[in-house]
């Protein structure tokens, strides 16, 4: 496959992800997985949460497909690289930016900013429900305006 092709199915799957992600967030983490996700709605945050487990599944699943593609560096290595990516970009920008955990890290970004605000939101609710912008990238308009 050609440079293109991978750098394609990484695009897609970092995109996927995100949707994959909304999804299971909104309808499994609060719902019937609620038990575990709720570690991640408390006020004060620990080093490892319940919740932590679902990061560690996907990177278990990425690693997965990844060594499956490893040979011929087929369509599985590059998917695996793209749940990676966005796995680091869950990281730096979920862990770090949002919940700022790396207090250095400042911004004026319009968009940035509007994301941080959505997820505000969204951790405003300490229970189930009602809770609403379970994207990490993407959120409402309404969330980027000044």
């Amino acid at each position: 496959m050609s440079v293109l092709q991978n750098t394609l199915i990484v695009l897609i799957t970092l995109a996927g992800m995100e949707a994959f992600s909304w999804i299971i967030h909104k309808y499994l983490f609060h719902g019937p997985l609620w038990f575990i996700h709720k570690t991640h709605h408390r006020k004060q945050h620990t080093f490892f949460e319940l919740n932590d487990i679902f990061s560690l599944a996907f990177a278990f699943a990425a690693l997965l497909l990844m060594y499956k593609g490893r040979e011929i560096f087929d369509y599985r290595f590059w998917i695996g690289s793209g749940i990676s990516l966005y796995g680091i970009i869950y990281f730096i920008f979920h862990d770090g930016f949002i919940h700022n955990r790396f207090k250095s890290f400042k911004t004026s970004n319009t968009y940035l900013l509007g994301i941080r605000r959505a997820h505000k939101i969204h951790h405003k609710s300490l229970s189930k429900m009602p809770a609403s912008e379970f994207g990490l990238l993407s959120a409402s308009r309404k969330y980027f305006r000044k």
